[in-house]
């Protein structure tokens, strides 16, 4: 080859100077952005050695487009002009007009040099170059090419057409103007870019991986099952998948090439693939794609679970259960109230008991104004509304709980109030009452070990608002008879609530697998690597999540998040685990989240 004019960086590309752009890999993904691309005006260029994969990506297009076509989002003609602005190929020599390359082909870095390799032959000097890589070193890619400076990184999400997050990937090597033309393109294609710095997962995979890899670990040390985990998680959280079946969409081998990425980098033992990824990806179970990984599908590509040796037994296999008709409810705040409405609302008497019968009665007119919100928006009639407040009756003391069924208490998480609690409704409630306690972090035994009846001790874990959130999180531990496990889940299900079990350890599910990630998302801004509007807006755009982390510490509050924190990483004993300074030093100065009108950000006063 001939010596070659350096290209002149000077000023940046316009995105309509990104005309041609040459898509390398032609799986999943590489089609997905081939059709945003294609559909956005741009001339592209498919490139696969497969011919079949070439083929495959004409067939996703046209029947893209057609559905488009029967929605009325394009007119037909729109159709046939976006059609014949794709053209595909075998050879990288197709990419030599190209104003901009996005290889996307399997994570593996000698392949992803070779294709560097091959495109520096071919395209022109002032030719941007992208790779789609989540997991390998964009830096170390740059270094290999000829021209470093024109290298970067463009992670699309997938599916690639609508999901509206794009992470710009930058290194060291990295020409400013090259990522400000990548920018503007992906904002140009309706798309959300943020810029991030080139480490293993960047952000949102970054986050989102290290949550998928204890999910996989919680689910191979058999603490709950694979269809809890996630329906806790979808429930809990609010998120779209469970992680277990994000796991098997993604990819079992992928995630595992991420996670193996991750932790050379990072040296975090939360980032040290759990073994069974391995395990199933050496089987060949590698998820959807296969027809089996965590769940068996019907065929290999299916996104249809089947039944399998793992699918829970039938409710008439459980064990047979007391009689529950009514409920006492000790506390006074909202979750006391929330949950006193949820048991009178699917026809329990309820008894709700405070440190006063003041305090009760507030927390029954709590329960007034909630049940009136709901006549005023058609979900209750005026007659249901009467009926549910009737069978509520305040009390002033937990002796008026003498008569009921189960006894459930929602005071504050404080393990020495709660045992002393626990000791009252010992001495109060009847024999084979079951008493429950809602605790999110604290050892449910250590209420039961206060009671001479632990057997008849369990934990309902309910999210606030109770009346809004299906989920309850019905925790045994060694000591809870199974007739009282069997009895909590058919009440759970009487109240419209989804139960999940766990063990009696801390975070249970959700909060196990919530923090972490939160705490990491902090460590992400304490590292300057993002700020807390990218990350919230990567989690929002590119995880589906329903609130970015640092939106929902604010909400939960920072106080009851570093509380959190420290359990886990006391039971755990994980360094991970630790909480991160910057959160102990925001509790600490006073900002705790909206409730004190700054937090991670500032919020108007009310």
């Amino acid at each position: 080859m001939g010596p070659q004019s350096t290209p002149d960086l000077s000023t940046p590309p316009s995105p309509l100077s990104l005309s041609t752009i040459a898509v390398v890999g032609l799986g999943t993904m590489g089609t997905g952005i081939a059709e945003v691309l294609t559909r956005a005006g741009r001339e592209v260029i498919g490139i696969d050695t497969d011919e079949t994969a070439a083929r495959q990506a004409v067939a996703a297009l046209e029947a893209a487009t057609a559905r488009a076509v029967a929605r009325e989002r394009i007119t037909e003609r729109e159709r046939q002009d976006a059609l014949a602005r794709f053209r595909t190929f075998t050879d990288l020599q197709a990419a030599a007009d190209a104003d901009l390359v996005i290889e996307v082909v399997p994570e593996d870095y000698e392949l992803k040099r070779q294709v560097f390799a091959g495109l520096d032959a071919v395209v022109r000097a002032d030719t941007i170059l992208a790779t789609g890589t989540n997991a390998l070193s964009v830096t170390r890619l740059a270094a290999d090419s000829q021209r470093p400076e024109r290298v970067l990184g463009v992670h699309f999400f997938n599916p690639a057409p609508a999901m509206k997050l794009v992470e710009v990937v930058s290194s060291v090597l990295t020409a400013p103007t090259a990522v400000a033309a990548v920018t503007e393109l992906a904002r140009d294609l309706g798309k959300d870019p943020i810029a991030v710095g080139d480490r293993p997962g960047f952000v949102a995979d970054g986050l989102l991986f290290g949550y998928l890899n204890q999910a996989a670990a919680m689910y191979e040390a058999r603490y709950a099952t694979r269809e809890d985990i996630d329906a806790a998680m979808r429930l809990g959280c609010g998120l779209p998948m469970g992680p277990l079946a994000l796991l098997d969409l993604i990819g079992v081998d992928t995630a595992r090439t991420v996670l193996e990425a991750m932790y050379a980098e990072s040296q975090d033992r939360l980032h040290a693939p759990a073994p069974i990824l391995g395990q199933l990806a050496e089987a060949g179970l590698t998820g959807r794609k296969a027809g089996r990984g965590f769940y068996t599908y019907d065929a290999p590509g299916s996104g249809t679970a089947v039944p399998d040796a793992e699918s829970p037994a039938a409710a008439d296999e459980l064990a047979a259960g007391r009689t529950v008709s009514s409920v006492g409810v000790a506390g006074s705040g909202t979750m006391a109230s929330g949950i006193a409405e949820v048991f009178a609302k699917a026809g329990f008497k309820v008894v709700l008991a405070a440190r006063s019968l003041e305090k009760a009665e507030k927390a029954k007119a709590r329960i007034a104004k909630s049940l009136g919100r709901s006549v005023d928006k058609g979900r209750l009639t005026a007659e249901a509304r009467d009926t549910t407040l009737a069978s509520i009756t305040p009390a002033g003391a937990l002796e008026a709980f003498a008569d009921v069924d189960l006894a459930v208490e929602a005071v504050a998480e404080d393990l020495a109030v709660k045992q002393e609690l626990f000791r009252t409704l010992d001495k109060v409630c009847k024999p084979g009452a079951i008493l429950a306690t809602t605790t999110s972090s604290l050892p449910v035994v250590a209420c039961a070990r206060a009671t001479s009846r632990p057997e008849d001790v369990i934990g309902m874990h309910f999210f606030n608002p109770a009346p809004a959130m299906k989920l309850v999180e019905v925790v045994r531990t060694v000591l809870t008879a199974d007739d009282v496990h069997a009895t909590v889940r058919a009440v759970c299900a009487k109240v419209r609530k989804h139960p999940v079990d766990c063990g009696d350890r801390a975070g249970f599910i959700v909060n196990a697998l919530l923090f972490p990630y939160l705490n990491n998302a902090i460590k992400m801004v304490e590292e300057h690597y993002a700020s807390l509007d990218d990350i919230d807006a990567a989690m929002k755009l590119g995880g589906g999540y329903p609130m970015g982390p640092f939106e929902l510490l604010d909400v939960v509050g920072l106080d009851v998040s570093l509380a959190i924190e420290k359990v886990l990483h006391a039971e755990f004993r994980d360094p991970g685990l630790a909480p991160a300074p910057l959160l102990e030093h925001l509790v600490a100065a006073g900002c705790l989240g909206r409730k004190t009108g700054r937090g991670f950000r500032e919020y108007a006063r009310r």
